[in-house]
């Protein structure tokens, strides 16, 4: 099977660069304008999928500038707020019949429902003719992102994941860093986060006990492709932590964010890991995923770069080495303005992401990107005006895994990653808002490097203007996928043990059948997946 995806522009040298703008402006280009993309000047009518906790976040970033007229969520109770913020909008609970009446009202949709239905919701709006947002992690499965990969292509529309740490300034700096040279050749990343949000709950070990359905749910529209299975409110109140609905707990969650820079600056995108696995993992039964665990990514060189190893740590502490001349005390993590003091200010954006290079609406308020603005999941430790993180007991993560060690290494609780450099350390927070040299008297004095990459629209913007004829957004899904691909194989090695030898050639693994088993997802009856 082609892989469309390579077919694409390699967005670091196309999209992300600064005047990545058709000759004429966006909307401009004959072929996509014949394929029914609008003028900047005209609004795109939106519907949304999924309004009960993380739909009205992105949707404010798109209501700005264009008209929000359907939305559908199965449960009434749940989503009314988000109804309320558009009363114009239609209502509906199921997102089929919301495709079926709207369509030739809706230009574009953006899906917010837990993991396990992103991808159907997708698949069929890209059927639609649809141009689509969908929320991080994207899909929970290597064939999952390759079905959406193919669709895109096939239907020949704008796409997004809603990791909007991919368009903050601090990610593209980090690249800028990276890129310029100043930490040499990279062969170790280690990235944190807190625990499962949400937490993960305490149940029998025969599952989930059967409780009433709330009138205002439609349960089975809520499970949607996954098995059937009796009631429980734990799983609509914290579906992150089954396996049935999400992708491998906080890996799919969190360390979407944490990773981005990475994966950005390192191209890990030109090369499929060779190899994952879970070398810790604690709190692992048949319903849930681990509380916390440790996974090895193993990548070849990508062009000049050399092999790296990827670290990621959920709910625990890391464990590396401290950069030379680090000083006793020193903050791994940088605040999350740091780059004010390089002439580079934030501003706090509507639903609490920072932005920079601001976009406003007519009224001159900032139009705000998706997210939490570098807040971190219940549990971490972590905060405004919390320490750095060094030595033993520092807050954050709920230990170190059995036979660890304490001193004189460095570990990092909460939300962020580590490059490992030839010539020096870079440490990123959360999803991209901060980014650091270590040890902190290298950054004082450091100068950043020019900008090579585009800046000044939020995450929304972004796939907003590639609707209308831009340049694709920057998670667009020819490039979403291959990212999304190799942090599924991590959910796959939290539930089988052992090294996991990947073949990217024939998209499967060369040692292990059980492990095979699970890179397509369950599907009940009736929900097949199809481009």
């Amino acid at each position: 099977m082609n892989d469309h995806r390579f077919s694409r522009r390699y967005f670091f040298y196309g999209t992300l660069l600064a005047g990545a703008v058709p000759s004429g402006g966006f909307g401009s280009t004959p072929s996509l304008s014949a394929m029914g993309y609008k003028s900047p000047n005209e609004k795109l009518n939106i519907g949304a999928v999924g309004v009960g906790v993380r739909g009205p976040a992105i949707l404010v970033g798109a209501a700005a500038t264009e008209n929000i007229v359907a939305l559908c969520d199965v449960d009434e109770e749940r989503s009314a707020h988000g109804f309320a913020e558009y009363p114009k909008a239609k209502k509906y609970k199921d997102y089929r019949k919301m495709f079926d009446t709207e369509g030739k009202n809706i230009d574009a949709v953006m899906v917010a429902t837990p993991d396990h239905m992103h991808t159907p919701v997708a698949l069929l709006a890209m059927q639609h003719g649809k141009h689509v947002y969908c929320e991080k992690p994207l899909t929970r499965t290597a064939s999952e992102a390759q079905l959406l990969a193919e669709a895109a292509v096939k239907y020949k529309v704008a796409t997004q994941m809603g990791n909007q740490g991919w368009n903050h300034e601090g990610t593209k700096t980090a690249c800028e860093i990276f890129w310029s040279g100043e930490i040499g050749d990279v062969k170790e990343v280690h990235a944190w986060t807190g625990g499962i949000y949400g937490g993960q709950p305490n149940i029998p070990a025969t599952g989930p006990e059967s409780t009433a359905v709330p009138p205002s749910l439609d349960w089975d529209l809520w499970l949607g492709c996954a098995d059937s299975r009796s009631f429980n409110p734990l799983m609509t109140n914290q579906w992150r932590a089954f396996i049935d609905f999400s992708t491998g707990g906080s890996l799919g969650d969190w360390l979407v964010h944490n990773l981005g820079p990475a994966h950005l600056a390192m191209q890990l995108d030109k090369a499929s890991p060779v190899s994952v696995e879970c070398v810790y993992v604690e709190g692992k039964n048949q319903w849930l995923w681990p509380l916390r665990a440790h996974i090895v990514f193993e990548f070849p060189a990508r062009g000049s770069m050399p092999p790296v190893t990827v670290h990621t740590y959920q709910n625990m502490r890391g464990d590396f080495q401290d950069p030379a001349g680090m000083a006793e005390g020193e903050r791994l993590f940088p605040p999350m303005n740091n780059l004010a003091e390089k002439g580079r200010p934030f501003v706090q954006g509507g639903d609490g992401m920072m932005l920079v290079n601001t976009q406003l609406t007519a009224d001159g308020k900032p139009i705000a990107q998706q997210g939490r603005g570098g807040t971190f999941p219940p549990g971490s430790g972590r905060g405004p005006g919390a320490p750095g993180g060094r030595g033993p007991g520092a807050p954050g993560g709920r230990g170190l895994p059995p036979g660890a060690s304490q001193d004189p290494k460095m570990r990092a609780p909460g939300n962020g990653a580590v490059f490992v450099g030839s010539k020096g350390y870079m440490a990123t927070t959360s999803r991209g808002e901060g980014v650091w040299l270590l040890p902190a008297s290298r950054w004082a004095e450091y100068k950043l490097p020019p900008q090579l990459l585009q800046r000044g629209v939020n995450h929304q913007q972004d796939w907003i203007r590639a609707c209308k004829g831009g340049a694709p957004g920057v998670s667009d899904f020819a490039v979403a996928t291959k990212y999304i691909e190799w942090l599924s194989l991590g959910a796959i090695a939290l539930r089988v043990p052992g090294k996991l030898m990947w073949d990217a050639n024939k998209r499967r693994f060369n040692n292990s059948e059980e492990a095979n088993r699970l890179l397509k997802p369950f599907l009940r009856k009736g929900w097949d997946l199809k481009v």
